[in-house]
């Protein structure tokens, strides 16, 4: 009795060293598989929000909506990210919003971009329209977490043809919402330099982010023979800056690294010897949209 018990105790401990060999060659061989993917680019973020930027129509989200400034205009024609009138203007053209805590992100959602549509109101079209975050609604989000606050011509344009107005007149409504990729065709980016910029202190507004739209971090590097990045401080919106303390050694470099998928981009020499504050630079580079 005793031989078959310990024979029978071995039998038990040979499968179950059997099924834990099978269970390590299994990810063995996952994690080779892993390795030798090239195309594959571990990201944690992406993985937890894995269709943040989606192509299909099974990721909308809820969220409410409402609008301000003029019934045709482009909000507050500014608005707390620093784009100033430029708002109005291509790429841009009015079709902009204000966004909820949890969209601005104190700043950092400023250029991200989504589609929003209705169709709980007999004017909602259901048709997609994009709208590029440019202001705070810093009053929303009580009623939802995400709460846009769009210029009126944002607004409007979620409506059928004609219907505009009669959508405006609801003043809030349900909307459906997702992150999507900035794209501005044939625009590079562009730095706005801070009126307020001297030798020692610069500052800029950086706009017109393909891609993420958002900024995690900026960096500026010095001329030509230096190597080293100093990191730029949020000053507020899409306003970057650098509090130097002594002279600043133009042409600069800037770059560029998003929130959302942490891509890193260079504009080399984008802001002149020369430079003047209050003027725009382009650059001739661009995030992939």
């Amino acid at each position: 009795m005793r031989n078959y018990q310990n024979r029978r105790g071995c039998d038990i401990m040979a499968v179950t060293l059997q099924r834990a060999l099978s269970q390590i060659l299994t990810h063995v061989t996952l994690f080779s598989i892993f390795l030798m993917t090239p195309s594959f680019c571990f990201n944690p973020k992406k993985l937890l929000n894995a269709s943040y930027y989606s192509p299909s129509g099974s990721d909308w989200s809820p969220a409410v909506a409402t609008w301000y400034g003029p019934a045709n205009g482009d909000g507050s024609e500014g608005g707390a990210c620093g784009y100033g009138n430029a708002v109005g203007q291509p790429p841009f053209s009015s079709l902009i919003s204000a966004g909820s805590p949890l969209i601005y992100e104190s700043g950092k959602g400023c250029g991200s971009c989504y589609e929003v549509k209705c169709t709980g109101n007999s004017a909602c079209s259901g048709n997609a329209v994009r709208v590029v975050i440019t202001d705070e609604c810093a009053g929303c989000g009580s009623d939802a977490q995400y709460h846009f606050d769009l210029s009126g011509s944002a607004f409007g344009a979620m409506a059928v043809s004609g219907q505009d107005e009669d959508l405006r007149n609801a003043g809030k409504i349900n909307i459906q919402h997702r992150r999507v990729e900035c794209n501005y065709p044939g625009m590079s980016i562009a730095f706005h330099v801070d009126s307020g910029s001297n030798q020692e202190y610069f500052a800029a507004l950086v706009e017109y982010e393909d891609g993420d739209g958002d900024l995690a971090k900026v960096e500026l590097k010095e001329a030509l023979d230096s190597g080293s990045w100093d990191p730029m401080q949020q000053s507020w919106g899409a306003v970057w800056k650098l509090d130097k303390g002594s002279p600043l050694r133009a042409p600069f470099s800037i770059r560029l690294t998003t929130v959302e998928s942490g891509t890193t981009l260079v504009a080399n020499n984008v802001i002149p010897a020369e430079w003047t504050p209050g003027q725009t630079y382009r650059s001739i580079v661009n995030f992939q949209a």
